[in-house]
Order: C-alpha cells, then structure tokens, then sequence
C-alpha cells in the first residue's frame, strides 16, 4: 500500500481514563472529531462489538457517534488504538477486531520507569511534538500530574496528586458535615477568606492548587528556560481561567491542548505506518 493511501485511512483513538473514555476520530493525521462517553460495561461493550457496528446501536451508548460519522456506510470499521490506565476496562475493548494496544514500550522517551501511566507518557509525546522539547505536561483530569522532559527527550520527572474534583469530593465522602462544592467557569476567584463554609471549601483547595501549580511552573522554567508548558485534562479549561486571574505571568507560559493524548496517539500510529 502506497503512503498516500494509508495517509486517507480512518482510524480510532481511546484512551481509557479513570473517569471516562476518550474517543478520537483520524483520517490520517487529520482530527476529525473526538467525544467522551462513561465507562461502558461489559455487556454493552461486546452488543456494541457484535452487533457488527451497527449505527443505531453505537448511537443509544455513542450521541455524538453517528453525528461525527464515525463509521462512513461504505467502510469496514477501522483499527482501534487504545491506550488504558484502567486494566478492567482494556480488557473489554480488547475484542475489538482491529485493536492495537499503546503501551511504554511503543514510546521512543527516554528515561521512563515501569509504572509510569500510558496516559502521562503519551500526553508527554503529543506536547513534545507539537510544541517541541523540553516540555512540561499538567494533566489536570481525577488527577493532577506534572510530567516534564528535557530536549532530548529523556523523562525529568514529575508529580501526582488528587485533581480538583477529587479534591472537592474527598471532603464531602470523608467528613459528616462538609458539602460537595462544585467550581465554575467564571473569571472571578473564590474570596480567600470566606465566611461561609462553601466558599471555604472552594478557597482552601483552589488557591493551594493554584499555588502548587505555579510553583511547579515556576521550578521547572528556572530549569528549562525555553520550555513549553501545556495544560490538558477535563479540568484545564477553569483551572486556566483561575490562573489567568491568580497569576497572569505564570498563565502567559501555558498552553491549553485538550487533546495532547491524541496527538501522541497519532505520532506512534504514523510511526508504525511509516515502519511499514
């Protein structure tokens, strides 16, 4: 098969997280469309496998499935790359005819350790390729991770701890009288000292988050001067907003890419066509 060819093939994007599944559509290197769904269980996921992909049936679990033209009529269903920090749930997808599983091992980064997640290093991949080495990645998903390389793509290090939401959910699952407190998109921050017991909440977390964040940012950049700094994740969008108004220096160094999973996806999938 000729480059051009395999260039105009479709093809699937999943990437497995704790809270929710990540669906890409490719055409080539094209990003055609992308959407999220829950986690499915097991008897769903296989009448969506058997059921020979048929339209109406993705679309009762799938909205925006048919909207996106995944499957064009006149087409087979195409490979499926997938990459999981959840086990559970890749076994389920592994039925899939056409699956081909991202694990550490397909990644050329340097300096990587056993158990670093799938979903860190690949979002590491995406960003170093779109916006260059050394880069720094803030996944702000149900956790908060800091992953950074330098630029020859050897693994720095990074951090891990609860993301926003879990933060928010901890304290009202973990104490008798403490609510569950949800954030906004808007610009204004929370009042630091509050004076009720929600806002509170939403003071103590955001601006110790905030504050971790830019101390991170700030380490790394004293580091790697001309790094890159990119922000992705479910909660990249308001932790932004928050830190445009916390701190407008440390916002100025941040890129906000809600798909850098994807763009490292689709450079191993290129690169095994390439190697083909």
């Amino acid at each position: 098969m000729n480059q051009a060819k395999r260039d105009s093939k479709s093809w699937l994007a999943l990437a497995i997280g704790n809270s929710r599944l990540h669906w890409a559509r490719f055409t080539g290197s094209t990003l055609e469309g992308f959407w999220d769904t829950p986690h499915l269980p097991a008897s769903v996921v296989k009448q969506l496998i058997e059921r020979n992909f048929e339209a109406n049936v993705w679309l009762q679990q799938m909205p925006n499935f048919v909207e996106t033209k995944i499957f064009p009529s006149d087409t087979k269903p195409p490979p499926l790359w997938i990459a999981s920090v959840v086990p559970d749930q890749l076994k389920l997808w592994q039925i899939y005819p056409k699956a081909q599983i991202i694990t550490l091992d397909n990644l050329p980064l340097l300096g990587v350790y056993a158990t670093l997640g799938i979903d860190r290093a690949l979002a590491l991949w995406g960003a170093g390729n779109q916006l260059n080495w050394p880069v720094l990645v803030i996944d702000a998903g149900t956790a908060l991770t800091f992953t950074g390389a330098d630029q020859r793509r050897q693994l720095v290090g990074g951090a891990i701890l609860p993301g926003l939401g879990l933060q928010l959910q901890s304290l009202s699952q973990k104490t008798a009288a403490l609510p569950l407190v949800n954030t906004s998109s808007e610009a204004s921050l929370p009042s630091r000292w509050a004076l009720n017991t929600q806002d509170a909440i939403q003071s103590g977390i955001i601006y110790s988050l905030l504050a971790g964040i830019c101390n991170f940012i700030e380490d790394w950049c004293r580091q790697f001067p001309d790094s890159s700094v990119a922000l992705t994740g479910g909660d990249s969008q308001v932790l932004f907003t928050y830190l445009q108004v916390f701190s407008h220096e440390i916002a100025a160094k941040i890129i906000v890419d809600p798909h850098l999973i994807f763009w490292g996806i689709r450079e191993r999938v290129l690169a095994g066509n390439q190697s083909r």
